[in-house]
This record gives structure tokens, C-alpha cells and sequence, in this order.
């Protein structure tokens, strides 16, 4: 009878000591859920407009590697033009934008009458001389034929990189956005066709060189050796995030523009673009 007993007390306390067990660790188990969720909860989202694949990916890698340890969420919103990404910060259908640098933001205020503000400068898309034809500035013959951008600011700094190459000469006093009006000299009798920046790299097997950028190059699926290329010390080209004036000190944007510049951010730069691109901090 006592042996009876005492197997039925011991089971009863196995059965509690299960019962208890059980909802401790689904209490367990629900005060994660409810943390994770909380956590989830507290993440500031902000929304970040782009025009091309670079920015895109570099904002993908702070979201996916160190944005959560700040309590932020990124979400990329694309735009196919370089008008809208300026006007959504406007609308306030994004908090900033991540595709320009600041002689064109400066254009683009004047033009859309908004007042912008550059952040931190992240990396200059190095703009350079490339040829299916020739190995060097040295190669380049006379009366050679190049392609060149005809926005204005793109035009400027291929102006410019032609002259830092020793292929044309500027006027001293040329204003801040030069043009062809503004060449001094040019000793090679070089012929500049202007044409939109999408069309400059397909022109590559039509001329003798063109003016583009590495990163656009690449993706052409041309090897980018460059003949003369931009450096980093050509910082004023280099992209910034953008927000509103007013909009710059807001928690969210100032944990992204910090972000941005983290060591992280420029070793993924360096690895996956191998000197295509440049992180100018």
C-alpha cells in the first residue's frame, strides 16, 4: 500500500514538475517572441531615393550588416531619371536621397527651387578615358574623335578631364560650369560629340575614345582600363547623401549619414569594386 502511494506521489510530481516545465519555457519562448518584436517595433525606417545600382547596393549592405545594431531599417526607393529622387524629398515621399554629388545638387536646387543639404560624401564614381582602339593618352592621334556627356555637369568634368590629360587647354577665367566655348586650346584638334550620358558608352566602337565612367563601363561589359582617370582628391564629385534643409539633423538621417561612412562601408567598396569606384573618407 505505502510502495502504491509512493509511485503515485512520485508520478503526480513528475506530471506537475512536466506541467511546469512546459509553460515556463513557453513563457520563455513567448517573452523572446514578444522581445524580438519589440525589438522589430522599435527600428526607425527611413526611406532612401536612388537612380542606380551602385548606391543601391552599397545601402543594402549597411541594412543588411550594421543599420539594425542603430535600431534603423533602410528601404530603397528607385527612380529611373535624375529629376524625381529631388522632387520626392520635396513631396516627402523619402527622407533622403542617395545618387548625386554636390556641383550638381547645387544645379539641381537652383533649377527645382529647393533647399538641399549634403551630408557626408561616400565615394566618387571615377569618371576616365577609355578606348577599344588605344593604350594611352600617348596613342591618341590627331584629329581624334571623342564622346563626351551633354548634361551640364557631366560636360564640365569631362571638359575638365581632358585637360587634366594635357588634351585640351581651358580659359583661366572659364565660369564654374565649363563648355566647349570655354577650350583655350587644342593641340590635337580633338572633335568632341556630345551626346546624352546613356548613349557615351555605346559610342565606345565608333570613335577613337570616349569619356565615361569605370563603373558604366564595366557593366557594358568592357574591360575598364582607364587611359586617364579622376582621383580622389576629385572629392567635389563624389556622392552624398541629401536631405531637405531643415530635415538634416532628424535622428534617422543622422544615424544613416554616420553609417555610411563606417569602415565597414569602405571595405566592402574596395573589395567588390575593385578601384572602380573610390570611398573618398
Amino acid at each position: 500500500m505505502n510502495r502504491r502511494r509512493f509511485l503515485l506521489t512520485a508520478l503526480g510530481s513528475l506530471t506537475v514538475s512536466s506541467i511546469f516545465a512546459s509553460c515556463s519555457q513557453q513563457s520563455t519562448q513567448n517573452s523572446t517572441n514578444t522581445q524580438t518584436i519589440s525589438q522589430k517595433e522599435q527600428k526607425e525606417v527611413i526611406k532612401v531615393g536612388v537612380t542606380g545600382i551602385l548606391s543601391q547596393d552599397i545601402l543594402k549592405f549597411v541594412n543588411n550588416n550594421i543599420a539594425a545594431k542603430e535600431g534603423l531599417e533602410i528601404q530603397v526607393v528607385t527612380f529611373n531619371d535624375w529629376i524625381q529622387p529631388n522632387t520626392a524629398l520635396r513631396d516627402k515621399v523619402i527622407d533622403a536621397n542617395f545618387f548625386q554629388h554636390r556641383p550638381f545638387m547645387n544645379n539641381a536646387s537652383k533649377e527645382l527651387n529647393l533647399n538641399l543639404v549634403a551630408l557626408n560624401t561616400v565615394y566618387l564614381n571615377t569618371l576616365g578615358l577609355f578606348s577599344n582602339k588605344l593604350k594611352s593618352v600617348s596613342e591618341i592621334p590627331q584629329n581624334a574623335t571623342v564622346t563626351i556627356a551633354n548634361d551640364v555637369i557631366n560636360n564640365d568634368r569631362g571638359l575638365r578631364l581632358l585637360a587634366t590629360n594635357g588634351l585640351i587647354k581651358l580659359k583661366e577665367n572659364a565660369k564654374q560650369f565649363v563648355t566647349q566655348r570655354d577650350i583655350a586650346a587644342n593641340p590635337k584638334n580633338l572633335k568632341i560629340k556630345e551626346v546624352e550620358g546613356v548613349q557615351v558608352v555605346r559610342a565606345i566602337n565608333d570613335v577613337d575614345f570616349i569619356v565615361s565612367s569605370a563603373q558604366t563601363v564595366a557593366l557594358a561589359g568592357i574591360e575598364p582600363n582607364s587611359m586617364g582617370e579622376e582621383t580622389a582628391k576629385d572629392k567635389k564629385y563624389a556622392l552624398a547623401l541629401v536631405t531637405l534643409q531643415g530635415r538634416e539633423n532628424e535622428p534617422k538621417i543622422q544615424k544613416l549619414n554616420k553609417l555610411l561612412v563606417h569602415p565597414n562601408v569602405k571595405d566592402f567598396i574596395n573589395k567588390e569594386y575593385k578601384g572602380r569606384i573610390i570611398p573618398v573618407f
